[in-house]
């Protein structure tokens, strides 16, 4: 396949699309509960929680990448915990692998929309929900989520985003098998320490375009929410 008269390679897009789209799913699980729980938290210890959240926005992505190589080794305490309940893989140079990277590197890019929309919330509606003695659950998903859905909506997409972009994480995390853990970050570096800037050109130009798509969406909605707002 050729794009702008260069070739295009789609399997890494294809293979980079998917854990994308597995990770900003997980982050979105796991990720509003966190959320939740530090925009309630009124503890001086949430400032390190906070830290913790965010620590990937920082760290270099080689450090994350080796820690989670020797904690995901196959003869780590935490395979050797899911071989108990019949787990036989591995957690590392695999898809598996890439997944995990991308959910850990991309944790602040949910937690943080989604924790600012919600301690954006009116409080005077959710204690309305309150008094109507509304379940936890019923006011969550009838009421909180709908207000907040602008911190969903942008930290899905900034998720989906960054997980895209991901480079140092996931070559250390799931290496560089062609077919199986080459994404679209680490076949543009395949292509230039090959000479082969055409291909490069290709994929570079594409994720330029996927970039400046994603921020102009997100500047969109944040712009919505203010005029909805005034």
């Amino acid at each position: 396949m050729q794009i702008f008269g260069s070739p295009l390679d789609v399997d890494p897009i294809l293979l980079t699309l998917e854990v994308a789209s597995i990770s900003t799913v997980i982050l979105l699980l796991i990720g509003t509960p966190i959320a939740w729980w530090l925009a309630h938290m009124r503890s001086r210890v949430r400032i390190f929680f906070e830290a913790l959240v965010s620590l990937p926005l920082v760290l270099p992505p080689t450090v994350l990448g080796f820690y989670l190589i020797i904690a995901l080794n196959p003869n780590g305490e935490i395979t050797q915990f899911l071989r108990h309940f019949g787990f036989e893989g591995q957690l590392t140079f695999n898809k598996t692998g890439l997944i995990i990277g991308s959910v850990i590197y991309s944790l602040p890019f949910t937690v943080q929309p989604i924790m600012a929309a919600f301690e954006a919330l009116p409080g005077q509606v959710v204690d309305a929900a309150r008094t109507l003695r509304a379940s936890f659950f019923d006011r969550f998903f009838t009421v909180i989520v709908p207000l907040a859905r602008q911190g969903f909506i942008v930290g899905a997409v900034l998720t989906f985003a960054h997980t895209v972009g991901e480079f140092g994480v996931v070559l250390m995390v799931g290496g560089n098998i062609e077919g199986q853990t080459r994404t679209v970050s680490i076949a543009i570096f395949d292509h230039v320490e090959s000479y082969e800037y055409a291909a490069a050109h290709s994929l570079s130009l594409l994720m330029l375009l996927f970039s400046m798509l994603v921020l102009m969406l997100v500047y969109a909605l944040n712009r919505s929410l203010q005029i909805r707002q005034d």
